[in-house]
């Protein structure tokens, strides 16, 4: 089974520097976006063989994210169930018979952590959400969670300490992430390669010179860890500030 999970920042500016042929080209059982940036009814996609599910942000023009799914789910939820954190279409759940598929736009704590307040609610309220959906069965969690996990994970760890992204605090509530029962598949399969990046900033040539963070994931329910077959960054995809990532499972 093959997943790809993309922060396309913005879909509509992604559909014109090439989202539709790499989407065609990775034939994937679950295509999942974040930072779609965008409302209901503003955009068409033609996407046969797919079932589509979007969660839009209040805000126009913000956050957002989406799921097209070749198999039509159990169940789909939107959000995670804590009002106050529900209203920029960060979330989407599908419901399979053998797994929850998660995909996540995790709020940036911002420049100078002027939102860690709001990331921290965020980080309790979301562990909380997919520990819970981990008792029932396994879960896969894909998206843009905004943090760096190790030094390994970004190019430039000693200058950026503190900064949001890799601040002491995001950073913690990663690893309890993970210790509640979660595997980064990217790190199960490469635990020591560097260079792996997914995001870079638009300034100083950071792409060209590889000066990126490792900030998308797949994370999956340690249960079925054993079944990852792959976790690819596609780094070479452009569209984005971000590239895509992947996961085959055997499912």
């Amino acid at each position: 089974m093959k997943f790809i999970s993309w922060n396309v920042n913005g879909i509509r500016a992604c559909l014109q520097k090439g989202f539709t042929d790499f989407f065609l080209c990775e034939d994937a059982d679950f295509f999942c976006l974040q930072e779609t940036k965008l409302q209901a009814g503003q955009i068409e996609l033609d996407l046969p063989g797919y079932q589509q599910y979007w969660n839009y942000a209040q805000k126009k023009g913000y956050s957002g994210t989406a799921i097209f799914a070749r198999t039509e789910p159990i169940s789909v939820v939107l959000g995670i169930g804590v009002a106050e954190l529900d209203d920029e279409g960060r979330v989407i759940t599908l419901e399979y018979p053998d797994f929850y598929l998660v995909t996540c736009y995790t709020p940036n704590a911002q420049r100078e952590l002027a939102r860690i307040g709001h990331r921290m609610k965020w980080e309790k309220a979301f562990a909380e959400y997919v520990t819970a959906l981990d008792e029932k069965k396994s879960v896969i969690i894909c998206g843009d969670l905004n943090v760096a996990h190790k030094e390994i994970d970004l190019k430039n760890p000693s200058t950026n300490r503190g900064n949001a992204g890799f601040s002491d605090e995001e950073r913690a509530c990663f690893s309890s992430l993970l210790e509640s029962g979660f595997t980064d598949t990217f790190r199960y399969l490469h635990p020591d390669e560097t260079g792996a990046y997914t995001w870079w900033s638009y300034m100083f040539n950071a792409r060209q010179n590889n000066a990126g963070w490792r900030i998308d994931y797949f994370l999956v329910s340690n249960r079925i860890a054993e079944k990852i077959r792959q976790a690819p960054i596609f780094k070479d995809i452009m569209g984005s500030d971000h590239c895509p990532v992947g996961l085959e499972l055997d499912l």
